[in-house]
Protein backbone atom coordinates (compact mmCIF):
# COMPACT_ATOMS: atom_id res chain seq x y z
CA UNK A 1 0.00 0.00 0.00
CA UNK A 2 3.07 2.44 0.75
CA UNK A 3 4.13 2.22 -2.90
CA UNK A 4 0.82 3.00 -4.32
CA UNK A 5 0.07 5.97 -1.66
CA UNK A 6 4.09 7.29 -3.23
CA UNK A 7 3.03 6.71 -6.72
CA UNK A 8 -0.18 9.01 -5.91
CA UNK A 9 1.88 11.71 -4.52
CA UNK A 10 4.62 11.38 -7.17
CA UNK A 11 1.59 11.86 -9.99
CA UNK A 12 -0.12 14.73 -7.85
CA UNK A 13 3.20 16.62 -7.50
CA UNK A 14 3.59 15.87 -11.41
CA UNK A 15 0.13 17.03 -12.21
CA UNK A 16 0.59 20.62 -10.22
CA UNK A 17 3.84 21.15 -11.56
CA UNK A 18 2.65 20.89 -14.99
CA UNK A 19 -0.03 23.07 -14.10
CA UNK A 20 2.33 25.87 -12.53
CA UNK A 21 4.61 25.92 -15.21
CA UNK A 22 1.51 26.29 -17.77
CA UNK A 23 0.35 29.04 -15.80
CA UNK A 24 3.94 30.66 -15.51
CA UNK A 25 4.23 30.26 -19.11
CA UNK A 26 0.73 32.07 -19.84
CA UNK A 27 2.17 34.85 -17.25
CA UNK A 28 4.89 35.73 -19.19
CA UNK A 29 3.62 35.39 -22.42
CA UNK A 30 0.97 38.07 -21.29
CA UNK A 31 3.51 39.88 -20.02
CA UNK A 32 5.79 39.82 -23.38
CA UNK A 33 2.77 40.78 -24.74
CA UNK A 34 1.71 44.05 -23.14
CA UNK A 35 5.47 44.79 -23.10
CA UNK A 36 6.02 44.49 -26.51
CA UNK A 37 2.92 47.08 -27.68
CA UNK A 38 4.82 49.93 -25.62
CA UNK A 39 1.99 50.26 -22.74
CA UNK A 40 -1.04 48.31 -20.98
CA UNK A 41 -2.93 50.27 -23.24
CA UNK A 42 -5.64 47.44 -22.54
CA UNK A 43 -6.97 48.94 -19.58
CA UNK A 44 -7.17 52.49 -20.41
CA UNK A 45 -10.60 52.14 -21.92
CA UNK A 46 -11.97 54.46 -24.44
CA UNK A 47 -12.70 58.02 -24.18
CA UNK A 48 -16.36 58.47 -23.34
CA UNK A 49 -18.21 60.50 -26.30
CA UNK A 50 -20.08 62.74 -23.57
CA UNK A 51 -17.41 64.77 -22.21
CA UNK A 52 -17.26 68.98 -21.60
CA UNK A 53 -20.15 71.13 -20.93
CA UNK A 54 -23.40 71.07 -21.99
CA UNK A 55 -26.28 73.27 -20.83
CA UNK A 56 -24.36 75.27 -18.43
CA UNK A 57 -22.99 71.71 -16.39
CA UNK A 58 -20.31 68.74 -17.09
CA UNK A 59 -21.77 65.35 -17.81
CA UNK A 60 -23.63 63.43 -14.94
CA UNK A 61 -21.89 60.59 -13.39
CA UNK A 62 -22.78 56.99 -14.34
CA UNK A 63 -25.33 54.73 -11.99
CA UNK A 64 -21.66 52.98 -10.71
CA UNK A 65 -19.57 54.41 -7.85
CA UNK A 66 -16.63 55.50 -9.53
CA UNK A 67 -17.25 58.78 -10.51
CA UNK A 68 -17.96 62.01 -8.92
CA UNK A 69 -18.98 65.32 -9.78
CA UNK A 70 -19.76 68.94 -8.23
CA UNK A 71 -23.47 68.75 -9.93
CA UNK A 72 -24.59 65.51 -8.72
CA UNK A 73 -26.94 65.35 -6.32
CA UNK A 74 -26.85 62.06 -4.26
CA UNK A 75 -24.46 61.40 -1.80
CA UNK A 76 -22.02 58.76 -3.53
CA UNK A 77 -20.94 60.68 -6.49
CA UNK A 78 -21.37 63.97 -4.84
CA UNK A 79 -18.62 66.60 -4.35
CA UNK A 80 -17.79 70.17 -3.33
CA UNK A 81 -16.77 72.38 -6.28
CA UNK A 82 -13.39 74.30 -6.03
CA UNK A 83 -12.91 77.28 -4.59
CA UNK A 84 -10.53 80.28 -5.04
CA UNK A 85 -9.71 83.82 -3.62
CA UNK A 86 -7.86 85.09 -6.42
CA UNK A 87 -9.81 86.55 -9.99
CA UNK A 88 -11.16 83.36 -11.50
CA UNK A 89 -8.66 83.36 -14.07
CA UNK A 90 -5.20 82.77 -11.81
CA UNK A 91 -7.30 80.27 -10.14
CA UNK A 92 -7.75 78.56 -13.37
CA UNK A 93 -4.33 78.62 -14.66
CA UNK A 94 -3.18 78.02 -11.16
CA UNK A 95 -5.19 74.79 -11.48
CA UNK A 96 -3.53 74.29 -15.22
CA UNK A 97 -0.23 74.37 -13.51
CA UNK A 98 -0.88 72.04 -10.69
CA UNK A 99 -2.48 69.13 -13.11
CA UNK A 100 0.86 69.64 -15.41
CA UNK A 101 3.01 69.24 -12.36
CA UNK A 102 0.76 65.94 -11.88
CA UNK A 103 2.67 62.48 -12.10
CA UNK A 104 0.86 60.42 -15.37
CA UNK A 105 -1.60 62.97 -16.33
CA UNK A 106 -2.51 64.58 -19.87
CA UNK A 107 -4.11 67.70 -20.52
CA UNK A 108 -6.59 66.66 -23.44
CA UNK A 109 -8.75 70.03 -23.93
CA UNK A 110 -8.22 73.05 -22.10
CA UNK A 111 -10.17 76.43 -23.09
CA UNK A 112 -10.75 79.52 -20.96
CA UNK A 113 -13.28 78.49 -18.84
CA UNK A 114 -12.69 74.33 -19.51
CA UNK A 115 -10.34 71.74 -19.08
CA UNK A 116 -10.02 68.06 -19.89
CA UNK A 117 -7.55 65.70 -18.66
CA UNK A 118 -6.50 62.33 -18.55
CA UNK A 119 -5.10 60.62 -15.27
CA UNK A 120 -3.48 57.04 -15.78
CA UNK A 121 -2.87 54.80 -12.94
CA UNK A 122 0.78 53.71 -11.91
CA UNK A 123 -0.66 50.02 -11.94
CA UNK A 124 -2.24 48.63 -14.77
CA UNK A 125 -2.30 52.11 -16.73
CA UNK A 126 -6.24 52.77 -15.84
CA UNK A 127 -7.48 55.95 -17.12
CA UNK A 128 -9.49 58.20 -15.66
CA UNK A 129 -11.08 61.12 -17.01
CA UNK A 130 -11.01 64.41 -14.99
CA UNK A 131 -12.79 67.79 -15.74
CA UNK A 132 -13.09 71.23 -14.61
CA UNK A 133 -15.56 73.96 -15.54
CA UNK A 134 -14.82 77.10 -14.20
CA UNK A 135 -18.24 78.96 -13.03
CA UNK A 136 -17.07 83.16 -13.13
CA UNK A 137 -20.83 83.31 -12.44
CA UNK A 138 -20.86 81.09 -9.16
CA UNK A 139 -17.49 81.78 -8.32
CA UNK A 140 -16.03 78.07 -7.88
CA UNK A 141 -14.56 75.50 -10.46
CA UNK A 142 -16.74 72.48 -11.03
CA UNK A 143 -15.36 69.16 -11.26
CA UNK A 144 -16.06 65.63 -12.44
CA UNK A 145 -13.85 62.72 -12.22
CA UNK A 146 -14.70 59.85 -13.87
CA UNK A 147 -12.94 56.41 -14.16
CA UNK A 148 -13.52 55.08 -17.67
CA UNK A 149 -13.45 50.72 -16.99
CA UNK A 150 -14.45 49.13 -14.02
CA UNK A 151 -17.86 49.22 -10.99
CA UNK A 152 -15.51 50.43 -8.21
CA UNK A 153 -12.36 52.66 -7.83
CA UNK A 154 -11.67 52.47 -4.16
CA UNK A 155 -12.48 55.64 -3.82
CA UNK A 156 -9.53 57.04 -5.73
CA UNK A 157 -11.49 59.59 -7.83
CA UNK A 158 -13.01 61.48 -4.69
CA UNK A 159 -9.16 61.65 -3.10
CA UNK A 160 -8.00 62.83 -6.48
CA UNK A 161 -10.32 65.70 -6.52
CA UNK A 162 -9.67 66.34 -2.60
CA UNK A 163 -5.34 66.07 -2.99
CA UNK A 164 -5.81 68.92 -5.84
CA UNK A 165 -8.71 71.06 -3.41
CA UNK A 166 -5.40 70.93 -1.32
CA UNK A 167 -2.94 71.87 -4.41
CA UNK A 168 -5.31 74.60 -5.88
CA UNK A 169 -5.61 75.96 -2.11
CA UNK A 170 -1.77 75.67 -1.93
CA UNK A 171 -1.17 77.26 -5.55
CA UNK A 172 -3.15 80.41 -3.76
CA UNK A 173 -1.85 80.78 -1.25
CA UNK A 174 2.15 80.49 -2.32
CA UNK A 175 1.65 80.89 -6.02
CA UNK A 176 5.93 80.33 -6.48
CA UNK A 177 5.71 76.60 -5.56
CA UNK A 178 3.63 75.44 -8.38
CA UNK A 179 6.28 72.96 -9.65
CA UNK A 180 6.76 70.59 -6.06
CA UNK A 181 2.88 69.06 -6.50
CA UNK A 182 2.76 65.74 -6.32
CA UNK A 183 -0.46 63.28 -6.31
Amino acid sequence: MPALEMKSNSALKSVLFLFLSLLFAAVLLIGAKLALSGSLASFSGVAPTNLGIQSGQLAPCPSTPNCVSSFAKDSEHKIEPLTYTSTPEVAFNDLKSVIKNLERTKIITKTDNYLDAEFTSQLLGFVDDVEFYLDKAENVIHVRSASRLGESDLGVNRQRIEKMRSLLNQAQTQPASTSNYKL
